[in-house]
């Protein structure tokens, strides 16, 4: 009885000693769409995880919150060495991780919850010491490409009667962060490809221009469909100045 007394109380000395050796370590995590500004609230937020590299271990989960930043400051101020793109608005995730010794962590961001339809995922990695925060200047900051690109019209799996058919392809297109895209705006509607591949079961059937509709975010096109089947139309937005690229998905069917 002694013994296993003795050997409780080793335990709980233990354990006790290696959490008075685990250090609450701050860090902020900032997701900054590109070529735009910060994920926040008005686009659900990204989802951010932080684990412990060679364990698995999840150490914090949440989203971003906030607002998308000062637009002078992140898209039409030159970058200087130290000076944060992010001000207090700007989203973020904060939170504290408790670590004993210098650990290998990986953020991921996945988002924007809003448009899932064209979210992406991006990690890193950093080593981190206990007690040695990250949250100057930007914090963790990380790049998520894409557009958030949503087809409107059709609906999916709509149902269409007779070909030939005239069939219209709506989608609306903002940045990752919902920043607008417009006409000679910071986000040119002029300078951004869009438009639909079409394929018809399962084969490419022609590519379907899109264009600006006078409506921010709006772009359309009418296709003529020639003959019966399953058709889909992957609309993609693409900007050739940086490669940025977001897509999303529709299907229809048209009858004899």
């Amino acid at each position: 009885m002694k013994f296993k007394l003795l050997v409780f109380g080793l335990f709980v000395f233990v354990a006790a000693a290696t959490s008075a050796l685990a250090v609450q370590t701050q860090i902020t995590v900032r997701v900054k769409a590109k070529d735009a500004k910060f994920v926040g609230t008005s686009m659900g937020g990204a989802l951010i995880t932080i684990r412990n590299v060679h364990t698995g271990e999840l150490l914090a989960k949440g989203h971003t919150s906030g607002g998308t930043g000062n637009t002078a400051r992140i898209m039409k101020t030159p970058v200087s060495r130290g000076v944060p793109l992010s001000d207090e608005s700007a989203a973020a995730f904060a939170t504290s991780i408790d670590i004993d010794e210098p650990t290998l962590i990986e953020v991921s961001a996945y988002g924007p919850s809003a448009g899932l339809q064209s979210a992406n995922r991006v990690s890193s990695t950093q080593w981190v010491v206990p007690g040695k925060h990250i949250t100057g200047g930007d914090g963790w900051i990380m790049e998520l490409p894409g557009f958030v690109v949503k087809v409107e019209a059709p609906s999916s799996h709509t149902m269409l009667a007779g070909a030939p058919k005239s069939v219209t392809i709506r989608a609306n297109i903002t940045m990752m962060c919902g920043c607008p895209i417009t006409p000679g705006g910071i986000w040119d509607a002029n300078k951004i490809e869009v438009a639909a591949l079409l394929s018809k079961n399962g084969q490419r059937a022609g590519v379907l221009p899109l264009q600006y509709t006078g409506t921010p975010n709006q772009f359309t096109g009418t296709w003529t469909v020639q003959e019966a089947g399953t058709y889909e139309a992957a609309v993609y937005a693409y900007d050739a100045a940086n490669g940025n690229t977001g897509i999303d998905k529709v299907t229809f069917i048209v009858g004899q």
